[in-house]
């Protein structure tokens, strides 16, 4: 049976702020080849929420580099997930840019390419989002200090899970020894 947990808004900024110019050592770092965005956000966001979609090709997760889904690395397979998820896992909505808050998240897009560029919302300065971001690191940036044509703002609603999934990783997962306890594989 799936529940409704709240999404944990300040672990996932806490660990934003503790890997945003470091790398994780349980993760790939995709900087150079694609980019690594979206794979620090969803890392964010994994510990946020403690729980993964391993439903295999639409769902989120991250257990090695050849044992991953598209949605944990990449921006649009990432929106996709995120807004029309109904399953395990973290799940949001594309809100109004003043909805936003802690631990949401943020796209960028040029006109010519569309969106290439996902951060996490870690602060506000005077009503402007403060954010974190890997590829070029970022911590505390001014959103309107970057240069893009358009944006997205997603709402992260919560996050669902099985009720026999109760184990927290983010201890683990903070200190960079595992991405999932032991116990729950």
């Amino acid at each position: 049976m799936l529940v409704t947990k709240p999404y944990n808004r300040e672990r996932a900024v806490e660990y934003a702020r503790r890997w945003a110019f470091s790398r994780n050592p349980l993760f790939n770092d995709y900087t150079g080849i694609g980019g690594n965005c979206t794979n620090f956000v969803s890392q964010s966001l994994y510990a946020g929420s403690c729980t993964m979609n391993f439903t295999p090709i639409f769902g989120w997760y991250y257990l090695s580099d050849t044992e991953r889904t598209a949605s944990w690395s990449g921006v649009e397979f990432f929106y996709n997930f995120l807004t029309s998820n109904r399953g395990v896992g973290p799940f949001g909505r594309e809100v109004a840019p003043e909805a936003i808050e802690l631990g949401d998240v943020i796209q960028l897009a040029r006109e010519e390419t569309g969106y290439y560029h996902t951060l996490l919302v870690v602060g506000f300065s005077d009503g402007v989002p403060l954010v974190a971001a890997q590829s070029d690191d970022a911590l505390d940036r001014p959103l309107d200090s970057y240069t893009y044509d358009y944006a997205r703002y997603l709402k992260i609603d919560g996050v669902r899970l099985r009720v026999e999934n109760t184990e927290d990783c983010f201890d683990s997962l903070y200190g960079g020894i595992a991405i999932i306890p032991a116990e729950t594989v």
